[in-house]
C-alpha cells in the first residue's frame, strides 16, 4: 500500500512523529488514570515507555500470533473486571489496552495516526465522564497536543515550534464555530450525557449508618452541592438538608427501610415557602438533598418518597440541578398508620437492655410523649456528654456503650443513641441524614455546602404535631446549629485546608473558585433544550421549530467560513513589494527592451554583463545602476540615509532613457 511503502518503519529516520504520537496518547492516557484500574494504566504507561525509549535503536517486536493472545487475555481481563464490555469504563479501559498493544507494531505514518486518534477518542471519553471547569485547560492542552502531533507526521520536517503554532490557529480558527454549534444546534429533550456508567464510589452520604460512620465525610472539603435562594433565606438552625432517612435497626447500624410503596404522610405546611435553585455535584447516589421539608418532587425523574426524601430514578453521576420549594415547619394532616408506627418503634430483641431501663424510668416520670422527649435531652445535656471528632469504639451494645460509659461521640452517635431510646419508651422515632448549614458566598451569592457538613438528627412522632425533627447533638453542642463543622473542630481539616480557612485572601479565592464553579455549570453544563430556547428567545427568535434552528446553525457556518477565507487569503497573499524592489522591477522591464530578460537566477552584476554584450555603447550608464542597486540590497545599511538613496535611485531609473 502507498502508506506503508512510504513509511515503512518511519522509526528507521527521525524519531520525532512517534514521540508526538506517543506525547498524544499518553495525554490522553493521563486524562484517565484515575479512573481506569490501576494495573490497566500501569502496562499501558509501561508499553509507552517502552515504545519511546527503543525509538532510536533496534527493538523486538512480538509476533502476530502472541500479539493477538495478548488482546484477547486483555479482553477476557476487562470482562472480568467489568463484567461488560460496554459501558464508559469498560469501553475507555479496553481502549487504552488495545493502544498500548498497537505501540507493539508501530511503524508506519499510519500507525502513529492511529494512536493520534486513539488520544482524541480518549479526550472525548474524558469529555463524556467529567466536565468540571479545572479539567478544561487539560482538556485544552490535551487537543492541542493531538493537533500538532497530526501536524508533525503529516507534514514531515515540521519543526515542534511550527507544529504547535499550527495546531493553536487552528484550534483557535475553530473555536467560533464551536460556541456558534454549541449556541444554535438544534437539542434534543434530555440529557445528552445520558450513557452507562460505572459505580465507583464518590464521598457522601450513604444509605446505612453506624455510629461514627459520618466521620469519614468530616475530613473532606469537597462540595457536595451549591444552593441559591430566590429570595427569603431561612435561619442557620432551620438549614436542615434532607438526605436518606434511615429505619431499620440492628443493634449497631441504621439502614433505610426496602424500596417499597407506601402512602406518603399527609402534611400541612407551614411558615415561609422557600424558593431555591440547588446544584447537585456527583455522588454516585439516588439523593436529590432538598431543604427539609421538599413540598412536591420538582422533576419527573425524582419521586418524594413516603418520609420525604427526594429520590432520583438514577444516581447522580454527573452535576444535577432543580429549583424545588420546601417549609421548614409542618404539621401532620392525618395520624401515623399502624405500619408506619410498627416500623418505627421496633428494635432488636434483647440489645441495649440498660437504654431500655433508661426509656422506662423515663416514661414513668413524664405524662406525655413531648414530655418525654424533653426529659431525654435534658439527659444529654446534663450527663457529661462530650462531642467528638475521636470517640472510642463501641461494644456490641453500642447504644449502651455510648450512654453509659463512653459518653462521648459525634452527631451518628447521639442521633442513633436519641432514636434507640424514643423506640424503647414506645415513641415512633427514626434516623435522618443529610447535610447542615452551608457556607455563604458573597461573591456569587449562594451557599456552598460541602461533605464536611454531613450530619445526622432524628425526628420522632408526637401527637397532634406529626413527624417533629428532634436533634440531639445540639443538646451538646448547641453551636453547631450556628457554626460549621469545620469551625468548632478544625483539627477534621488537611494542614492545606487549614491554611486556607485561616487566609482571608486564600478563602476569598475560593470563594472566586466557587463562583467560577457555578457560572460553569449553569451557562454550559446546564444548557440544554430548555436554555437554548430561552436564549434563543432572547435573540428574538421565538418559539424557534427545528427548520428555523437549521436556518441560523447555516447562516452562522456560512459566517464561519466566511471569516475562514478571508484569514486564509490574508495569510496567503504576497507581501507588497519595497521601493527599492519596485525600481529594480522597472529597470529590469526597461532593459528587457534592449536585451534578454532577466532570468530568476540572474543578479544584478549578471544583468550587466548582458546587457554590455548587446548594447556596449549604454554599459556604463546600466552597469552604474546595477552596482548601485547591489549595494542598496546586499551591501551594509546606510542609516539615515538609505531612504534618501533609494530614492536617488528610483529618479535615475525614471530619468534613463534608452533608445
Amino acid at each position: 500500500m502507498p502508506d506503508t511503502a512510504a513509511g515503512a518503519d518511519a522509526g528507521r529516520g527521525s524519531p520525532r512523529p512517534l514521540l508526538w504520537a506517543c506525547a498524544a496518547l499518553g495525554g490522553g492516557l493521563l486524562l484517565h488514570a484515575d479512573r481506569v484500574p490501576a494495573w490497566a494504566a500501569l502496562l499501558a504507561l509501561g508499553l509507552l515507555l517502552w515504545r519511546v525509549a527503543s525509538a532510536r535503536r533496534g527493538r523486538w517486536a512480538p509476533a502476530l500470533a502472541l500479539r493477538a493472545l495478548l488482546a484477547l487475555a486483555l479482553v477476557v481481563l476487562v470482562l472480568a473486571r467489568f463484567r461488560t464490555l460496554n459501558g464508559l469504563a469498560a469501553g475507555t479501559t479496553l481502549l487504552i489496552l488495545m493502544a498500548g498493544l498497537k505501540l507493539l507494531e508501530t511503524r508506519t505514518r499510519r500507525d502513529y495516526f492511529v494512536l493520534v486518534g486513539t488520544g482524541l477518542f480518549l479526550l472525548l471519553a474524558a469529555c463524556l465522564d467529567r466536565q468540571d471547569l479545572l479539567r478544561v485547560p487539560l482538556y485544552a492542552l490535551e487537543a492541542w497536543v493531538c493537533c500538532a502531533a497530526l501536524a508533525v507526521i503529516g507534514a514531515q520536517g515540521l519543526a515542534p515550534r511550527a507544529a504547535l503554532a499550527l495546531a493553536g490557529r487552528a484550534l483557535l480558527l475553530a473555536a467560533p464555530l464551536a460556541a456558534l454549534l454549541f449556541v444554535f444546534f438544534p437539542r434534543l429533550p434530555g440529557s445528552f450525557w445520558a450513557i452507562p456508567r460505572d459505580q465507583q464510589a464518590v464521598t457522601g452520604l450513604a444509605d446505612s449508618m453506624s455510629p461514627g460512620s459520618i466521620l469519614s465525610l468530616v475530613t473532606s472539603y469537597d462540595t457536595a452541592f451549591r444552593v441559591r435562594f430566590a429570595a427569603e433565606v431561612p435561619p442557620p438552625q432551620e438549614r436542615y438538608w434532607r438526605g436518606p432517612v434511615l429505619h431499620e435497626f440492628d443493634g449497631h447500624t441504621w439502614r433505610r427501610a426496602p424500596d417499597a410503596y407506601r402512602p406518603r404522610q399527609a402534611l400541612h405546611f407551614l411558615g415561609t415557602a422557600y424558593r431555591y435553585h440547588v446544584w447537585l455535584e456527583p455522588s454516585r447516589q439516588h439523593w436529590w438533598l432538598a431543604l427539609d421539608t421538599p413540598a412536591h418532587s420538582p422533576d419527573l425523574h425524582a419521586q418524594l418518597t413516603y418520609d420525604y426524601e427526594l429520590l432520583g430514578s438514577e444516581p447522580v453521576a454527573q452535576g444535577l440541578a432543580f429549583e424545588a420549594v420546601s417549609y421548614t415547619h409542618t404539621a401532620a394532616a392525618a395520624p401515623l398508620a399502624a405500619g408506619a408506627r410498627r416500623e418505627d418503634t421496633a428494635l432488636p430483641s434483647g440489645s441495649n437492655p440498660r437504654t431500655a431501663q433508661l426509656a422506662a424510668s423515663l416514661r414513668g416520670r413524664t405524662a406525655s410523649d413531648a414530655q418525654l422527649v424533653q426529659a431525654a435531652l435534658e439527659y444529654l445535656r446534663g450527663g457529661g456528654f462530650v462531642y467528638s471528632l475521636e470517640p472510642p469504639p463501641l461494644g456490641a451494645d453500642a447504644v449502651d456503650d455510648f450512654l453509659f460509659r463512653t459518653r462521648e461521640g459525634f452527631c451518628g452517635h447521639y442521633a442513633s443513641a436519641f432514636v434507640v431510646l424514643m423506640r424503647a419508651a414506645g415513641i415512633p422515632a427514626r434516623v435522618v441524614t443529610g447535610y447542615l448549614g452551608g457556607e455563604w458566598n458573597p461573591v456569587a451569592r449562594f451557599f456552598v455546602v460541602r461533605q464536611s457538613d454531613a450530619h445526622a438528627w432524628a425526628e420522632v412522632w408526637l401527637e397532634g404535631r406529626g413527624w417533629t425533627r428532634v436533634d440531639p447533638t445540639a443538646v451538646v453542642a448547641p453551636e453547631r446549629l450556628r457554626r460549621g463543622i469545620l469551625d468548632l473542630l478544625p483539627q477534621g481539616l488537611s494542614v492545606s485546608e487549614r491554611m486556607i480557612r485561616s487566609s482571608p485572601w486564600l478563602a476569598y479565592l475560593l470563594q472566586r473558585w466557587d463562583a467560577a464553579n457555578d457560572w460553569w455549570s449553569e451557562r454550559v453544563l446546564q444548557f440544554d433544550y430548555g436554555a437554548q430556547l430561552d436564549l434563543l428567545a432572547r435573540l428574538g427568535i421565538r418559539t424557534p421549530d427545528a427548520r428555523q434552528l437549521g436556518w441560523a446553525f447555516m447562516l452562522a457556518l456560512l459566517g464561519w467560513l466566511a471569516l475562514i477565507t478571508w484569514h486564509v487569503g490574508r495569510g496567503g497573499r504576497a507581501a507588497r513589494p519595497d521601493a527599492l524592489a519596485r525600481a529594480y522591477a522597472r529597470l529590469c522591464r526597461k532593459l528587457a527592451r534592449i536585451a534578454p530578460p532577466r532570468a530568476p537566477h540572474q543578479g544584478p552584476l549578471s544583468l550587466a554583463a548582458v546587457v554590455a554584450a548587446h548594447r556596449p555603447e549604454l554599459a556604463p550608464a546600466v552597469r552604474a545602476l546595477l552596482e548601485r542597486y547591489a549595494q542598496l540590497r546586499y551591501g551594509p545599511p546606510q542609516g539615515a540615509g538609505q531612504a534618501r538613496a533609494v530614492a536617488e535611485f528610483r529618479r535615475a531609473v525614471a530619468q534613463l532613457a534608452l533608445p
